[in-house]
């Protein structure tokens, strides 16, 4: 039976990179993928854009207002078969019935879903998408980035003037604040260390 993949990590743990493996693997055996991407992520328009510099065009920018059933039945019609995987990137800011239309996909249509995203926002409260695709997911996996400290980062920090802020909107469109990961104990305590030297992440 095709299982529905949620794959989260914090910022900058290379979900966009594992996606794109992925879709070249498919691809190099002559198996056709269709890649999504939820359009609120406007950051590289209609392709995803891996932090090394990989970037591939998407097949479909999904809207808040769109079925995802119904995209990839349309694709099956359109190619004369389905396609052998569905993958999804940016999918945190999928709709909680988006979700269940992923897990729908791998029911009615039995093609396997692997969904990218965050967990949590910058005030560590779970993204609609990401909420429910972690209720809906036949499988969760944690793809893994560290701090500036070494630990683990589980947390997603905005910064706006060379500091952590934790108010304003989950979602703000047109690059106000950039992002950087870090572990608990210093995302509590808007510490950025070494980050303050590099160069973030632009939301």
């Amino acid at each position: 039976m095709a299982k529905l993949y949620y794959r989260y990590g914090a910022m900058n743990s290379g979900k966009t990179t594992a996606l794109l493996q992925v879709a070249f693997n498919y691809n190099e055996r002559g198996m056709r993928v269709l890649i999504l991407k939820a359009s609120v992520d406007t950051k590289g328009g209609d392709h995803i854009v891996s932090r090394l510099g990989v970037s591939h065009k998407v097949d479909v920018l999904v809207s808040p207002d769109m079925d995802i059933l119904d995209i990839v039945r349309a694709d099956t019609a359109a190619h004369g078969s389905a396609p052998a995987c569905v993958l999804c990137d940016e999918s945190q800011f999928f709709t909680a019935a988006q979700a269940e239309s992923l897990f729908m996909v791998t029911v009615e249509l039995s093609v396997p879903v692997i969904a990218y995203g965050l967990r949590a926002d910058f005030q560590n409260n779970f993204f609609e998408g990401s909420q429910w695709l972690m209720a809906w997911a036949d499988t969760i996996e944690e793809i893994k980035t560290i701090c500036w400290c070494g630990r683990k980062a589980t947390c997603n920090a905005r910064v706006v003037d060379g500091r952590v802020v934790q108010e304003g909107e989950q979602v703000v469109l047109g690059g106000n604040g950039q992002y950087v990961s870090l572990c608990r104990k210093h995302f509590r305590r808007g510490e950025l260390g070494d980050f303050k030297d590099l160069h973030l992440g632009e939301d």
